[in-house]
């Protein structure tokens, strides 16, 4: 599994920070801090892709709405295909919170 190759320290520290996190507004200034807008960007828009390929969404509709590449889209709908079900738990989550 290439989720272990993930593992490590450094991780596990980042990731509990993340869980540390007690409400959005700190998540926004956590966030702000740690990575560059870019990045942020790029993390929010592959999961708005996971979100539409997950509600049958064509990748010209995705691409045109959230301007991501087709590279992009491709690589996120294998994740949901084939990855670790990292984006299954975060959409049905989201969608018991609707």
């Amino acid at each position: 599994m290439q989720i272990d190759k993930l593992r490590g320290e450094q991780l596990d520290q980042l990731f509990d920070a993340i869980l540390s996190l007690e409400d959005r507004e700190e998540c926004y200034r956590f966030f702000d801090d740690i990575a560059t807008m870019n990045e942020i960007q790029s993390l929010a828009q592959r999961l708005q892709v996971a979100k539409m390929l997950d509600e049958g969404r064509t990748y010209t509709a995705i691409a045109n709405e959230s301007s991501a590449s087709t590279t992009t889209i491709s690589r996120v709908k294998r994740c949901l295909s084939y990855g670790n079900d990292g984006y299954r738990i975060v959409l049905d989550r989201l969608k018991e919170n609707e």
